[in-house]
C-alpha cells in the first residue's frame, strides 16, 4: 500500500505552490500517494490525521504569513500541545534575504508545528530567491526521511 504524503503551501506569488506541484510529482515517482493542497483547503481536524507532511511556504510583506495561509497558522496556534503527536514533518521557507525577517513564515511554522506535539522529520530549509536547486534537494531528503515512517 502507497505511503501517504500530504504536501501544503502558503504562497502569494505561486513559487511554493510551483514546489509543492514538484515535489508531488516527485513523491508520486517514488511510490508515495500524494496530495497537494493551498492552506486555506485544509481544516485542523484534517491535519491531526496527517502522518507525513511537507510544507512549502514564503514569507510576505514584514514576516507575514502569505494570505492563504494566516487563518490555517492561526487555527494550527489554538490546538493543544498534543494535538499533533503523530504528525512527521518538514517545512521548506521561502523569502529574501533584503528583508529583516528572512522566511520569517516559515519559521513559524516549524516552531508551531513542533510546539504541538509534531515531529520535525526534516530539518528546515530556508531559500533565497534563487531557491530551485536547494529546494529539489531538500526536496530529494525529505522524501527519503518520508519513506522511513511506518
Amino acid at each position: 500500500m502507497a505511503k501517504k504524503l500530504m504536501i501544503l503551501f502558503g504562497t502569494e506569488t505561486g513559487n511554493a505552490e510551483m514546489l509543492a506541484e514538484d515535489a508531488c510529482s516527485s513523491a508520486e515517482s517514488n511510490g508515495f500517494e500524494a496530495e497537494v493542497r493551498g492552506m486555506d483547503e485544509i481544516t485542523v481536524e484534517e491535519l491531526c490525521e496527517v502522518q507525513r507532511l511537507l510544507i512549502f511556504c514564503s514569507t510576505w510583506g514584514d514576516g507575514e504569513q502569505p494570505d492563504n495561509a494566516q487563518d490555517f497558522f492561526d487555527a494550527v496556534s489554538e490546538c493543544s500541545a498534543s494535538d499533533l503527536t503523530g504528525l512527521n514533518y518538514g517545512v521548506l521557507a521561502l523569502g529574501d534575504t533584503a528583508f529583516d525577517l528572512f522566511c520569517e513564515s516559515g519559521k513559524e511554522w516549524d516552531a508551531l508545528l513542533e510546539e504541538k506535539g509534531a515531529n520535525r522529520l526534516v530539518e528546515r530549509m530556508d531559500c533565497d530567491t534563487d531557491f530551485e536547486d536547494d529546494a529539489e534537494f531538500w526536496t530529494e531528503q525529505s522524501l527519503e526521511k518520508m519513506g522511513t515512517v511506518e
